[in-house]
């Protein structure tokens, strides 16, 4: 029972009658309002909120009079809470708040269970509640029932909660052979339902997009490989972004081989260039010896993809061709190099070469002359 009939902080014990919902407008929000949140980050945050509400010495904090679009901008900006209130008058008798059938407050008593429902003001203008950390349970819709002179009025505001993209399940980075099919999966979850996309990252600038969240390559090349990145976009807030790194093992190629002059007591350097993955191992050889670093006078070095025979003191035995074999667990591959002494190659031509350009040009000019005179 009341101690006094007008106490706005009580209500009679068939409440149900005395909050009937009514077509009436009595609160600041309008009927029927659709308002986004963003849902707490986590359960200690909401159980941090709690204790804070629950300790004598917190402060409640004071509510500003803010219209209804600016509660889509408490969303955006990160503070996740709901301030539902209702403006009166002192024709008010009982006021209480609700959340589809079940009533969080009447009056000053607090009736759910929820230490995240707090009461803000309750006073002879206004008459408002916070809901801390709000998640994607609280949404529905919140009604502020009055009554003046044993007349029940209503206003309800419909709460939607905004999720901001989240990427939940993504594939590992993977690596396979060249010729290889390959299915990337990216799962992301907000609402709305969140946009995937996936864009390689490629240092060519190709770009390739696929609008899924799942990404199929057939028969892979290794101009493939590279970073993949997924995208979760629902425009609530900033994109959710994760990366997969496809590496593509391909056999070796010799991409750079050119013969090499040196003269007789002066340093001569062999270059061998070969693309591979996994990296290629290198060996060299001459006719059918395999060449050692210290053998014969030489320095073999291996650096990344590419290696070096060094001859610090070249002499005549050291002409001729060598061999270049570049082999990873895919294949093997090899190129024939050339040692050259002055006077024995000019711009990559052999001597037999040249001398049958030599031949052919002595008998055309030999020709032009008998055919003029």
């Amino acid at each position: 029972m009341c101690k006094k009939k007008n106490q706005r902080g009580c209500l009679p014990a068939p409440i149900s009658r005395a909050l009937s919902l009514a077509p009436s407008l009595f609160c600041s929000l309008p009927p029927f309002a659709n308002i986004g949140f963003k849902p707490a980050q986590n359960s200690a945050q909401r159980k941090a909120a709690a204790e804070a509400a629950a300790s004598p010495a917190a402060e409640t904090p004071q509510p500003q009079d803010v219209p209804p679009r600016l509660l889509d901008r408490l969303l955006r900006d990160d503070r996740p809470a709901l301030h539902p209130r209702c403006t009166i008058d002192d024709r008010v008798t009982r006021v209480a708040w609700l959340n589809r059938s079940t009533i969080l407050y009447a009056g000053n008593d607090k009736w759910s269970i929820d230490p995240r429902v707090i009461i803000l003001v309750n006073t002879p203008t206004q008459y408002s509640i916070m809901i801390q950390n709000v998640d994607v349970y609280d949404e529905g819709p919140y009604t502020c029932s009055v009554q003046t002179d044993n007349h029940p009025k209503t206003s309800r505001v419909h709460l939607i909660v905004q999720v901001p993209p989240q990427i939940m399940n993504i594939s590992s980075d993977i690596t396979v052979n060249e010729g290889s099919s390959v299915t990337l999966l990216c799962l992301a979850i907000g609402r709305p339902e969140p946009t995937v996309t996936w864009r390689h990252l490629s240092v060519k600038g190709q770009g390739f997009v696929s609008e899924d969240e799942y990404l199929e390559i057939s028969d892979i090349k290794r101009d493939q490989s590279g970073e993949y990145e997924c995208s979760a976009l629902n425009d609530v807030a900033a994109p959710d972004v994760r990366k997969v790194k496809i590496t593509v093992n391909y056999p070796p190629y010799i991409s750079k081989a050119k013969n090499t002059g040196a003269s007789v007591g002066q340093k001569g350097i062999l270059s061998c260039e070969a693309s591979a993955v996994p990296m290629a191992e290198f060996q060299w050889f001459k006719e059918d010896t395999r060449l050692a670093t210290g053998l014969g006078g030489v320095r073999i070095e291996n650096k990344g993809h590419i290696s070096t025979l060094t001859f610090f003191n070249v002499s005549e035995k050291d002409y001729g061709n060598y061999t270049c074999v570049a082999t990873n667990k895919l294949g093997n591959t090899n190129a024939s190099i050339t040692l050259y002494g002055p006077g024995a190659v000019i711009d990559g031509v052999n001597s037999a070469s040249r001398a049958l350009a030599c031949l052919w040009l002595s008998g055309t000019l030999f020709a032009h002359f008998f055919i003029k005179f």
